[in-house]
């Protein structure tokens, strides 16, 4: 089998970007460009500060202190329609409330999707029988080739793998992941011992990966590359499939941003999914990690064909209700690292208008997903930036539209200790011991997924 070096830096590269730092100078000089265009359009000044996760002594430093952390406890009500109506059924939801939603978040916070994008034509490159672990599989590579012919400029490739069992008798539920595409049963090489932290990753966790889970369960995976659809940078949002549809032009305030863009690429691999006999197209589930996790949620969100889900540690954007001020905020989100992620008009919401001016918030994204299942992963040592609490929170103020829809619920809305599974319900919940990961949930939801992938 062909060797692939890893350099010992890269997880460290990899902690680096999940915080929105260490962009290179180009890169960062491209997104204040972009950033500085959006608060034109929007005629805003200046911004608030979002928080120093770095600096304790720091005057914006994060929050971590729970008694300072919910200075707008009030949320808006799902089950409440905006002429002051209760949503009382289940057609009231789904004909007027839910639509309600999905427009505030299109506006405010994620941008519009066009209503014409290019099509998208799948390539099988390579068709490999290769080994996992102990298990036999078939491995596909696969372009998606995205019609740029009306801006030939811009070329956009997506790039995805796809491996199912060998010995499948039958189409398999498949997983599919936001991350890098690395060769089966890849680990990062632990560093040497005398190296310090900094050098390099931790040593590989013990067990089987994610991919051999799945496979010992009888299902598949993918993994989907994001940079291959849309940049993770302000200064490539005139390229990717946004500088595609908008020929190379800057977005307008309600534009889409780059967790639309990424959901709309796993929207396009489902499509091919849909086409290949080696899938239960009705059992694709998604799984992302911090920035990625948001952009799972975004797409379980907006795309009912995906089955299930698996939101790691997703943070503001994410399944964190913005109104809380706890680690990571709605200013940092806003600022010119991050602010690509989201519509241009969120900027807003960090300069004149605050938190609590938001039509919407976490809870409301994750009640779009219902009534399909939804597991939420967060950390407890390490992990504080995101607020594993404030995303239990919008977990918890979710349950009234999957009870709404026949569903049940997680069973309680007080906070657990961590290691507390609550799987039982079709929202479930975990917060792991570690940091910043998604390894240690991995087992939990693939038992939760068992209860409706037999």
């Amino acid at each position: 089998m062909r060797k692939f070096i890893v350099p010992y830096c890269i997880a460290a590269l990899c902690a680096v970007n999940a915080l929105g730092q260490g962009q290179n100078p180009a890169i960062g000089a491209g997104n204040e460009k972009d950033h500085q265009q959006m608060m034109d359009q929007l005629h805003i000044t200046s911004l608030r500060p979002g928080a120093n996760g770095n600096d304790p002594k720091a005057p914006n430093a994060a929050n971590y202190d729970e008694a300072k952390a919910n200075p707008y406890p009030n949320l808006p009500d799902p089950l409440t329609l905006k002429d002051g109506k209760k949503v009382t059924s289940a057609k009231v939801w789904w004909n007027k409330r839910r639509p309600e939603i999905v427009e505030d978040f299109d506006r405010e916070i994620y941008g519009r999707m066009p209503a014409n994008t290019p099509k998208v034509t799948w390539e099988v490159t390579s068709t490999t029988n290769e080994k996992n672990g102990d298990f036999d599989v078939i491995t596909k590579k696969l372009v998606g080739h995205v019609d740029n012919s009306s801006f030939p400029s811009d070329t956009v490739n997506i790039q995805l793998t796809l491996t199912t069992p060998a010995n499948a008798k039958s189409p398999v539920p498949v997983m599919m992941q936001f991350g890098f595409i690395f060769p089966p049963g890849f680990r990062f090489p632990q560093r040497p011992a005398a190296a310090p932290p900094a050098a390099g990753p931790p040593p590989a966790p013990p067990g089987p990966t994610w991919q051999q889970q799945l496979l010992a369960k009888g299902w598949g995976y993918a993994i989907i590359s994001p940079n291959s659809i849309q940049a993770d940078n302000g200064a490539g949002l005139t390229k990717g499939i946004i500088g595609l549809v908008n020929k190379g032009q800057y977005r307008k305030p309600d534009d889409w941003g780059a967790l639309r863009a990424w959901a709309w690429g796993a929207s396009r691999a489902l499509d091919y999914f849909e086409t290949d006999k080696a899938v239960d197209a009705k059992k694709v589930g998604l799984e992302g990690h911090s920035r990625y996790g948001k952009a799972t949620l975004v797409t379980m969100a907006y795309d009912q064909r995906f089955a299930i889900a698996y939101v790691s540690s997703s943070g503001e954007g994410g399944a964190k209700l913005s109104r809380r001020n706890a680690g990571e905020l709605v200013e940092n989100v806003a600022g010119s690292g991050e602010y690509h992620w989201m519509a241009g008009n969120f900027i807003k919401y960090a300069g004149p208008l605050q938190w609590s001016d938001m039509p919407i918030d976490a809870h409301e994204l994750i009640a779009l997903c219902a009534p399909r299942p939804v597991f939420i992963g967060g950390g407890k040592n390490g992990d504080g930036w995101v607020d594993t609490r404030g995303m239990f929170m919008a977990a918890a103020a979710a349950q009234p539209v999957y009870t709404l829809l026949g569903k049940k619920d997680m069973g309680t809305s007080d906070f657990p200790p961590a290691e507390t599974t609550l799987i039982d319900g079709d929202i479930a919940f975990r917060q792991q011991p570690g940091g910043h990961t998604d390894v240690p949930n991995w087992p939990y939801f693939i038992q939760f997924a068992s209860k409706y992938w037999h």
